[in-house]
């Protein structure tokens, strides 16, 4: 094996580490904002976990090359039915916290 071969190797390994590193970041961000929205709303989130539904590269407000998540969870309103909600993340930042029509208790 070459030396290059080694470094790139190293390399692959060092970033795929550090992608899953801030990966657990960013859901970690996401499950502390859904849980916020979920009792703001009174309504039950269920599972208490998120889960990565969606990932894209989308320009931040300062126009550089971020990653746009899509967490979603499942919520309850009445205790009888599941609903969906969201999480939007762009980079480190939440833009946007959704959850889809419900029934009210």
């Amino acid at each position: 094996m070459s030396d290059l071969s080694v470094v790139i190797w190293c390399f692959v390994i060092v970033a795929v580490v550090y992608y899953w590193w801030r990966a657990l970041q960013s859901k970690a961000v996401a499950l502390g904002w859904a849980l916020r929205h979920c009792k703001e709303m009174d309504v039950q989130m269920l599972d208490q976990s998120v889960y990565l539904r969606r990932l894209w590269f989308k320009r931040n407000s300062r126009g550089a090359m971020a990653l746009w998540r899509a967490f979603y969870f499942e919520f309850t309103a009445t205790g009888e039915d599941r609903y969906t909600g969201r999480v939007i993340m762009l980079g480190r930042r939440v833009e946007t916290v959704q959850l889809d029509p419900h029934r009210m208790h």
